[in-house]
């Protein structure tokens, strides 16, 4: 087993570790800190409506995954958002190896909040990915007004996911750090190709969520591609101090990568225990060649383009 898991709260146990102990960050972290409370927790296990999590109507049959609702989120929940995120940059911070990248999910109503308090903190932003994804959130007409404002779109339909790129300031030049530390830059695809900031995805696959049972568990086929990324040598440990379902740590096992999980909801780390094993095994028959993750696209343009064909074929389908 390449990889370790901690039942525990990351803030508390980031201060227990050595500066310079993990050469990258891939994590999703939890936004407006309610909907992973206890008491959020406690709703979205027993299927309750209303409150953070949103609980959608089955769409063709299909029961949709809960969504969180950050539009709930007043100002003071906003400031909380900054201090939490600035507090754990700090702590994040010291222990990455200078070089180290961060990959960290956000979302379109609170990346602002996020980008401005890891830089607070020390780090670079060094770019955004886009996880190009058709979901299901957004582009409801006014509640309990549908028929009246029937032209109307509250928030715009949802068709892509961002995540923040950061980077810990790097010591000399790009190539000292690679000699000294092994980061700096990111792995590429392959020796044609680059990793780019443009990744067609797809949402999580039932596969995966019936192995790992978490809301927001992120589908293996992107997590694996930016995790392979996140070592620009495939040499040291990545860490997920928000561990949820494992979809980190199982992408790390695939591409052949020591990790690092923490998660501080006893269920879900006992989720993630016993899923990361499964979540590793999928698809290995797609992945034969000496690259673990290899592009099905000749080019960017094409991705792009094959991608946007995809997602207007998708909206106008449902």
């Amino acid at each position: 087993m390449t990889y370790r898991l901690y039942n525990n709260d990351c803030l508390e146990w980031l201060d227990e570790q050595p500066e310079n102990s993990f050469e990258a960050i891939v994590t999703d972290p939890p936004y407006g800190l309610k909907e992973y409370s206890e008491k959020e927790q406690l709703k979205l296990r027993r299927g309750n409506k209303g409150g953070m999590w949103r609980i959608p109507p089955a769409l063709g049959g299909n029961i949709r995954s809960p969504l969180p609702r950050f539009t709930v989120l007043n100002q003071q929940d906003i400031e909380n958002l900054y201090k939490f995120f600035s507090i754990w940059g700090v702590k994040a911070l010291r222990v990455v190896v200078p070089g180290a990248h961060l990959f960290v999910a956000t979302n379109t109503h609170l990346s602002h909040v996020l980008c401005t308090a890891l830089t607070d903190a020390g780090w670079e932003k060094r770019g955004e990915i886009v996880r190009l994804v058709q979901t299901l959130k957004g582009g409801d007409r006014p509640k309990n007004a549908e028929e009246e404002f029937s032209d109307v779109t509250v928030i715009p339909r949802s068709a892509w996911e961002p995540w923040e790129l950061f980077r810990k300031p790097i010591e000399g030049r790009i190539q000292d750090n690679l000699r000294k530390w092994k980061t700096g830059g990111l792995r590429r695809d392959s020796a044609e190709r680059p990793f780019t900031d443009l990744v067609p995805s797809e949402r999580t696959p039932q596969q995966e969520r019936d192995i790992a049972n978490h809301p927001s568990l992120k589908p293996q086929r992107f997590m694996r591609k930016i995790v392979y990324a996140s070592l620009p040598l495939g040499e040291g440990r990545v860490l997920d101090p928000f561990m949820g379902g494992g979809s980190t740590i199982a992408a790390a096992e695939s591409v052949g990568y020591d990790s690092v999980g923490v998660e501080i909801d006893k269920q879900y780390y006992q989720i993630a225990a016993g899923s990361i094993a499964s979540l590793t095994t999928l698809y290995i028959e797609e992945e034969k060649t000496p690259e673990v993750i290899k592009s099905n696209f000749d080019s960017q343009e094409h991705v792009l383009c094959y991608s946007q064909r995809q997602l207007f074929s998708d909206t106008y389908r449902q």
